[in-house]
């Protein structure tokens, strides 16, 4: 059987337990009969409406909190594009027929992104197990420890949810630090000679989600040349963040010493082995020489640079690619490659925030950047920067971290 055979319409019916969509805004955009029966709805009651204004919490019970525990775990999905599983919940659930009248509930909810082809959340898939029944059939035994067993199951949840909370704002906290140190860190915009350069860093959305992106622009001995390199650490948070700064700091010294990029890299690749995190971790670097109009590179597994010409032609650099640092048991002297560039050219470097999408060839990415660079080639780097930002980043943010700087050549 193949897809074409399959009707998921009536799969999506058959779906044991209780199934809905929504869309980002919350609004619900289709659901299983199952779903229905479960909330005494009628279908016309819900499509189309918010899931609030459908099941709000109960206005009689000040310690209500099970809609504002799921629109917490909602809006982490919509942030992160992470499936979130949340505790059970106690939700009490108004009856249609008789406004006001409130019957108990329990539910053990899971939500669900559904990602387009940018890799943004387009809808929600919200699945509800509802357990009520099992906790009335416990609870028959006897009264009291029906009593004793409901007091226990909500204070368990209220307890997971508390430290789902406090684990949240830790990694909030930490976010902020890893953001100040990588701030800190990351050189400011700055004129190269006669040359204009721009410099931009957006961290990914969701507090679990700052990596170890970085640029890094060094003046080179001997004539006007100037060192331009962009990497990207594996992993989240201050872990990353601190790789990236030793690995910033080793490549910005090895490249004033170093013949070319690629023994800036050898180099950088010997002292990526012996610290802890950076295995696995891409750069690439530039060497430009302005006097010659040349511009040398080497890359360690990382997306090409882009030089776009003054009359709109766009070369990737992508004739000295290696594998990533510290991915060789015995390192190999890495690839160099050059080119040429007449005034007014433009170098950008970037990381992969700005181009990969999930499930999306990186090459529709590469020739989206292409696109922009071309039709934007004649602004200055500031402008030509958030210019490309704009176009090439989703409205809410990206997944992963993106570094760009741009060099007027």
């Amino acid at each position: 059987m193949n897809d074409s055979a399959i009707d998921y319409a009536a799969v999506f019916q058959a779906l044991p337990g209780m199934v809905a969509l929504l869309t980002p805004e919350l609004v619900f955009a289709d659901m299983n009969e199952e779903f229905l029966r479960g909330a005494g709805r009628k279908r016309d009651q819900v499509i189309g409406r918010r899931l609030f204004d459908v099941f709000p919490d109960n206005p009689n019970d000040p310690a209500a909190t099970g809609m504002r525990n799921l629109e917490a775990s909602l809006r982490r999905v919509l942030a992160t594009g992470e499936r979130d599983a949340m505790a059970l919940q106690r939700y009490d659930v108004e009856d249609p027929e008789r406004p006001g009248h409130w019957e108990e509930r329990y539910w053990s909810p899971c939500n669900a992104p559904v990602l387009g082809p940018d890799g943004q959340v387009v809808l929600l898939v919200h699945r509800v197990e509802e357990v009520t029944e099992l906790i009335r059939a416990r609870g028959s035994r006897g009264s009291g420890r029906a009593r004793v067993l409901e007091a226990e199951l909500y204070n368990r949840a209220r307890e997971l949810q508390e430290l789902n909370d406090r684990l949240r704002r830790a990694h909030a906290r930490e976010r902020e630090v890893a953001l100040a140190l990588q701030e800190a860190m990351l050189p400011a915009r700055r004129q190269v000679g006669d040359h204009r350069a721009a410099v931009r860093y957006r961290p990914a959305v969701g507090a679990l989600n700052v990596c170890g992106d970085w640029y890094d622009l060094v003046d080179l001995v001997g004539g006007h040349r100037l060192g331009v390199s962009v990497g990207d650490v594996v992993g989240h948070g201050l872990p990353a963040a601190g790789v990236m700064g030793q690995l910033r700091s080793a490549l910005s010294a090895t490249s004033r010493v170093a013949e070319g990029p690629a023994q800036a890299l050898d180099v950088l690749g010997r002292y990526a082995h012996v610290v802890d995190g950076a295995e696995s971790a891409t750069v690439v670097t530039t060497f430009i020489d302005f006097d010659h109009h040349t511009i040398a590179y080497s890359s360690a597994g990382h997306p090409p640079p882009v030089l776009v010409h003054p009359d709109g032609g766009v070369e990737f650099l992508d004739r000295a690619t290696d594998p990533p640092l510290d991915a060789r048991p015995d390192p190999l002297p890495r690839p160099q490659a050059g080119t040429t560039f007449t005034e007014g050219a433009t170098l950008v470097l970037y990381t992969d925030g700005l181009i990969e999408r999930r499930r999306e060839d990186i090459d529709t990415g590469l020739a989206r950047l292409a696109d922009s660079l071309g039709r934007h080639r004649e602004e200055d780097p500031e402008a030509l920067a958030d210019a490309v930002l704009l176009e090439l980043l989703p409205p809410g943010g990206a997944t992963d971290d993106t570094a760009l700087i741009i060099v007027r050549l």
